[in-house]
């Protein structure tokens, strides 16, 4: 295939097939990270963030235009980026769509002006960019991509196999600038999935046929498969669909409060909007609703109400052609009571209507105002109830087994009722996401503040909140909370996945690991051991605070022993034990 040109319908097959080549490969890239963790996450992390683009992108049709397309992958990995890789995706993404966006046909020229804007963009989103990175590869894909341009290639193919070939070449080098890598015997995690993304958008050039199609589950971590429901499995009734035609574009703010209400009366939400246009698809009890509220932003077309136990009953009785009319009657007849059918037009009753479940979620009192709200990530039952104790409003459950993405955290600040949320990521892999949320509500002119507080660990967020004053400037506390996060040494204990030598200590799969702030400070065969090892390390004179959360697979009286060896130990110090419930980590430990 020899041409000069790629138009909006080839630059979207072009994303798709990269998106779905970087979801094939996650696996491997996960396991490229330089730490042998159970929950090494970059390939996960990238996949959701380009599945979230993808999604939207897909949605859009074949009749899109470019603009449309390059608002959806960059609005999309926005909203759907997750940890730093993630986010640094996002903003590549956004990069390069900014120029792309301008243009009904890009060709070389643009294509490297594109990479060049990507680069940028990405570069200044990071506070301290490290080399042998996905930031690298980045940058050597844009170098490449000058340089042909310069040169007067005017080829697509050629181009793109070029620059993925020096991108690759790049990655290849990263160990030599990252010494962690090189022990580790791996290259960038993030670098390859960024390469990853590039060979698959060429494949998509080139031909290859894959499939595009984006599932639910691609997009959203741990969905189901779904199976055919029985009807008294089908909660909400009404598969409803139709398109505002927007009187102005919707800033995020109100995105996310339409698909806030819109979770709230239903599920199974696919919601895509660009300026002109917002496309839904909801199922719910009563449409009325969703129509009712989308008309505040616009006039409605296309609108489809399908009422699903009905159509349910009808597969039934086309299928069921051995059994009896009075088998179908009775299974009929056992269902749910139903809520009437109401089409496009119809004037919708108030009144004598059947109380379903997200009736009562409307009705649920709203948050009292506050001047100051918390928002806070953590993954444990027992860490969360912590957190709740101390005065955060609203847990997302995550961390270093799932990242919550930008809109996770955005969804979160909105349903905390004050004028100032602080957010508390609890995970340097998160840092980015919520920098990112605050960035995106300030320049939607939303009327909450976002401030992030930079913890990178639990015990860090639980000093942080501890070391807030109520009724002192909000200034003074985030100042105050961000300064307390050093006086908190961490270490977690988790096991290894595969065999590494990190820090000239041997790793073998299966071996337990204490992890610290620094680094590895204990690998060996039994949990308590490590635990203590690592702890001892961590360890000086002027600490004076001991805390232990253990997870979910340790007993409470495993626990107290450990306690029990560690105030021998350290006698000057206090020794608190609690239950976090963290799954992965069998223990986290803080000395402050």
């Amino acid at each position: 295939m020899s041409t000069n040109v790629i138009d909006a319908k080839m630059l979207s097959k072009m994303f798709l097939t990269g998106a779905k080549n970087l979801e094939a490969k996650k696996e491997w890239i996960n396991e490229l990270n330089v730490f042998p963790v159970p929950d090494g996450d970059t390939g996960t992390n990238m996949t959701m963030t380009i599945m979230s683009a993808a999604k939207e992108v897909g949605s859009l049709g074949d009749n899109a235009d470019m603009s449309a397309i390059c608002k959806a992958i960059s609005s999309g990995s926005l909203r759907g980026a997750r940890g730093n890789s993630g986010v640094i995706l996002s903003q590549l993404l956004r990069g390069f769509t900014k120029v792309v966006k301008e243009h009904d046909e890009v060709n070389v020229s643009v294509l490297a002006q594109a990479f060049e804007k990507a680069v940028e963009t990405a570069y200044k989103a990071v506070m301290k960019p490290k080399e042998g990175t996905i930031l690298t590869v980045a940058k050597g894909a844009s170098e490449k991509a000058h340089e042909l341009s310069v040169e007067g290639c005017d080829d697509i193919e050629t181009f793109c196999s070029e620059v993925i070939k020096y991108a690759d070449e790049v990655l290849s080098k990263t160990p030599d600038m990252l010494p962690v890598l090189k022990q580790a015997g791996v290259v960038d995690s993030g670098g390859q999935g960024l390469v990853q993304v590039l060979k698959g958008a060429l494949d998509g050039y080139l031909g290859k046929e894959i499939d595009l199609t984006i599932s639910e589950e691609q997009v959203t971590p741990g969905a189901k498969a779904s199976t055919e429901p029985k009807e008294e499995d089908i909660k909400f009734g009404y598969c409803t669909e139709f398109i505002v035609l927007l009187s102005k574009p919707l800033n995020i703010k109100q995105e996310i409060d339409f698909k806030n209400f819109l979770e709230s009366i239903g599920d199974s939400i696919v919601m895509v909007a660009d300026d002109e246009i917002c496309k839904v698809h909801v199922h719910s009890n009563d449409p009325g609703l969703a129509i009712q509220r989308a008309l505040m932003y616009g006039q409605l077309s296309n609108m489809k109400i399908d009422n699903m136990r009905m159509e349910h009953r009808e597969k039934l009785f086309h299928e069921n052609k051995d059994g009896s009319w009075a088998e179908i009657q009775t299974e009929i007849n056992g269902a749910a009571e139903l809520t009437p059918t109401y089409l496009p037009g119809d004037d919708i009753p108030l009144g004598n209507k059947v109380e379903t479940d997200s009736d009562k979620a409307l009705a649920e009192p709203k948050m009292p105002h506050k001047e100051v709200g918390f928002v806070t990530v953590c993954a444990g039952s027992g860490l969360a109830d912590i957190f709740r104790g101390l005065g955060v409003d609203y847990v997302i459950e995550g961390g270093q087994t799932m990242n919550p993405s930008t809109a996770d955290i955005l969804d979160a600040v909105e349903k905390v009722n004050a004028d100032t949320v602080i957010v508390l990521p609890n995970n340097k892999n998160i840092i980015l996401a919520a920098n990112q949320a605050a960035i995106m509500s300030e320049d939607n002119d939303s009327d909450k503040k976002i401030v992030v507080v930079p913890s990178k660990t639990v015990p860090q967020g639980i000093t942080a909140i501890i070391n807030y004053v109520p009724d002192t400037p909000v200034e003074d506390n985030v100042a105050a909370m961000t300064e307390a996060l050093g006086t908190v040494n961490t270490g977690e204990v988790t096991y290894a996945v595969r065999d590494t030598v990190i820090d000239d200590v041997q790793i073998k799969q299966g071996d337990y690991m204490g992890i610290g702030d620094a680094g590895i400070l204990a690998v060996g065969g039994e949990i308590a051991d490590v635990t203590f090892d690592m702890l001892d390390k961590m360890m000086s004179e002027d600490l004076e605070l001991i805390s232990v959360y253990y997870g979910d697979e340790v007993e409470e009286a495993e626990a107290e022993a450990l306690r029990s060896r560690i105030s021998e130990k350290f006698p000057q110090c206090d020794v608190e034990l609690q239950y976090g419930g963290q799954p992965i980590y069998y223990y986290i430990v803080s000395a402050e």
